[in-house]
């Protein structure tokens, strides 16, 4: 990790990294904490995070339940006319049932994940899209397996002990055969708010739910046990060095597959592993800082592994990341 790097777009220097990979870590942890790791003044911390998140550079979200978003979604590769290209993913873009929409390299084929039900992922692929006149062709992959998703992903500007001092600490487990009790009213509305800014203080996730600051208290404490307070830092990859983003959709052996699935969600550069229906049955999304290094990455990473064929769709455009609509860098 060269830690002297500049940042190509001159916005983001070492510590603006290393505190966006902080909040990739824990995406609630207080201003205290990540002073302490990282070495600085909470003072410091506050005002950079307020510049990083004020300006929309940053955000942070909940992250639904990974494998029950998981179920039942679809990866869509739409091609467009010349010219469409922007209409086309800005409406997917709108649609709160697409968390994630990219323009790829070439400018005529839009990437999206819908997570929309039968009936509206239908009427999307056989009526709105369609109608459009603008679509040339439309591919629907269903998601069979998720392996890694974005929430998973760490941008490696912190060291393993960094990290390791971030992390939450681990739910405690339920006792054998006791499920966690499902979310009532009050923890639906306060993962609704959280929803929308990961990073509110108690004290105002205590009025937009309408109680007590000390059970807003506990009831997140009780939500975190249960896994549903997976945060994502939503941010955009150039900003932290990777200028290369990469959509790889492989041929696997199917005796290969949760094999080949497991080792590269375990890659530090792999930001989302899915095994899918269709011509290819294993989709990875990778960062790289060059196109050196996703040649590399291709070459060492996926050559060793058996893969019989892989498609590499390079992005030009991240629209939409863990439903946040990303600004466009100058």
């Amino acid at each position: 990790m060269d830690t002297d790097s500049a940042d190509p777009a001159g916005l983001l220097d070492l510590l603006d990294r290393q505190l966006v990979c902080a909040l990739q870590v824990d995406g609630r942890a207080g201003t205290g904490r990540i002073a302490e790791v990282l070495g600085v003044s909470a003072r410091t911390v506050t005002r950079r995070l307020s510049r990083l998140t004020g300006t929309g550079l940053v955000k942070v979200v909940l992250m639904p339940d990974a494998h029950e978003a998981a179920t039942g979604a679809v990866l869509l590769r739409v091609r467009v006319l010349k010219g469409k290209v922007r209409t086309i993913a800005q409406a997917l873009a709108a649609r709160p049932d697409v968390p994630f929409v990219d323009v790829m390299l070439g400018g005529q084929e839009i990437g999206a994940v819908v997570l929309a039900d039968g009936g509206a992922r239908d009427h999307l692929l056989h009526t709105q899209l369609p109608a459009t006149g603008a679509v040339v062709e439309t591919a629907a992959h269903a998601v069979l397996h998720l392996f890694a998703d974005a929430g998973h992903w760490r941008a490696g500007w912190l060291s393993p002990e960094q990290e390791a001092a971030l992390a939450a600490p681990a739910a405690d487990p339920a006792p054998a055969g006791t499920p966690p009790p499902g979310p009532d009213a009050l923890d639906r509305r306060l993962l609704a708010a959280l929803a929308a800014d990961a990073r509110q203080s108690h004290a105002a996730l205590a009025a937009a739910a309408g109680a007590p600051e000390s059970t807003v208290r506990s009831r997140l404490h009780r939500l975190a046990a249960a896994g549903r307070l997976r945060t994502h830092a939503t941010v955009d990859p150039r900003l932290l060095g990777m200028a290369v983003d990469a959509n790889l959709w492989l041929d696997v052996p199917p005796g290969r597959l949760a094999a080949v699935g497991e080792e590269l969600a375990a890659h530090p550069q792999v930001h989302g592993v899915l095994a899918t229906s269709g011509p290819a049955n294993l989709m990875a999304t990778v960062f790289c800082a060059d196109h050196q290094g996703l040649y590399r990455f291709l070459t060492g990473t996926l050559g060793p592994l058996g893969v019989n064929r892989v498609e590499t769709a390079i992005v030009a455009r991240a629209v939409k990341r863990a439903g946040v609509v990303l600004p466009s860098l100058p």
